[in-house]
């Protein structure tokens, strides 16, 4: 059984958010519709993935037969995703207001970097820049070297995508109470800013300024990565007493649960000191045999590689694999959501742009007529 076999989503968006998000959609068994332009596919080769049981169809939205395309599909497909700037919806003939006077259910979740309003609307950015301005990076890394450079794009996925399935889910809600659809105005900028969640209290509330390596949770205790013997790393976060205590015990050193323990920072700093002088003195493969059984809260710093094939992702069955156009299997990462009635299907790879388009096109027009 699927979740979201009710909904039908028209997905305008490219690069990475708006793709992420109506993948999660997909996955959990929306029938999703990709509009691409002719030509264009993009994102490094990862389309495969993120564009997973999605249809696509092509259309060049400057041809007014396009537009009419458009309009016939959102009296079916009354969910859309769009993330072009502010605008340009608007002047293409297919905003909120002009779909909604053809279908007053339908959902419009709209994707940008800084909202629909304010004076940065217009401005270009990326996902480095809206966690900059979100006050997020300033006091992430360390005094030392700056600001971290994150693998993970931290505003487009967990600010722009799943904040856009939250509202749009939400809207569905919604709308199964009132009849009504809804406009979404996503900001990747504020939603990062809502990422603040810890931090943000100890400077509204309290007025401390925010800054690496001076809080518990980025750099200013013990939480923290460990270099090993041969150029590893693992991560400690045993931050209640019965896991200091277990991290003092597996690493050899109980007298240390003591200092561990002293609020001041002087002892705060010597532990640490303690625990990454320890670390030095064996490699990552022996820390990984001496933490195999500790409820220390301590784990190995993992490459992508060495996490597909960790046996807890694969007892979740984290990676999939996933039949293309030509019926060849690839191996994907799975739809993360589990429930007690559902099972993500996975139809199929991003299919090549239009693939759809006489199934889906030659439909529209037939039921325009």
């Amino acid at each position: 059984m699927t979740l979201l076999t009710h909904l039908k989503v028209l997905d305008f968006s490219t690069l990475l958010p708006g793709p992420f998000a109506t993948l999660m959609l997909a996955d959990l068994g929306a029938d999703v519709l990709k509009v691409e332009r002719p030509g264009a596919r993009d994102l490094w080769g990862v389309e495969q993935y993120l564009n997973r049981s999605k249809k696509s169809i092509t259309l060049d939205l400057k041809q007014p037969e396009s537009i009419e395309s458009v309009k016939n599909l959102v009296k079916e497909y009354d969910i859309v995703v769009e993330q072009f700037r502010p605008g340009v919806m608007e002047r293409l003939g297919l905003g909120y207001e002009a779909l909604k006077r053809i279908n007053p259910k339908v959902i419009y979740c709209s994707i940008t970097g800084y909202g629909q309003t304010g004076p940065y609307k217009d401005r270009a950015g990326h996902d480095i820049n809206y966690i900059s301005i979100a006050g997020l990076a300033s006091y992430s890394g360390t005094k030392k070297e700056g600001p971290a450079k994150n693998g993970t794009q931290i505003a487009d996925l967990a600010g722009g995508s799943l904040h856009a399935v939250i509202g749009i889910l939400s809207a569905v809600t919604y709308r199964d109470r009132t009849g009504f659809g809804q406009a979404i105005d996503i900001s990747m900028t504020d939603c990062s800013f809502a990422l603040n969640a810890i931090s943000a209290p100890l400077h509204l509330q309290q007025g401390l300024e925010l800054e690496p390596e001076e809080m518990m949770l980025n750099g200013g205790s013990f939480y923290d990565f460990y270099e090993t013997k041969d150029g590893r790393y693992f991560s400690i976060g045993s931050l209640e007493p019965p896991f200091k205590r277990a991290l003092c015990d597996a690493i050899g050193k109980p007298e240390l649960y003591e200092m561990s323990m002293d609020s001041s920072k002087e002892s705060g700093i010597a532990f640490k000191k303690a625990v990454q002088q320890v670390f030095l003195t064996k490699d990552f493969q022996q820390w990984q045999h001496i933490f195999a059984d500790s409820d220390a809260c301590a784990e190995p710093v993992l490459t992508f590689a060495e996490a597909a094939e960790h046996p807890q992702l694969q007892q979740r069955e984290m990676i999939v694999e996933v039949p293309d156009d030509q019926g060849n299997l690839q191996k994907q990462m799975a739809c993360p959501i589990k429930t007690s009635v559902f099972t993500p299907e996975y139809k199929h790879a991003g299919l090549k742009p239009g693939h759809n388009n006489e199934e889906i096109l030659r439909t529209s027009r037939q039921e325009s007529r």
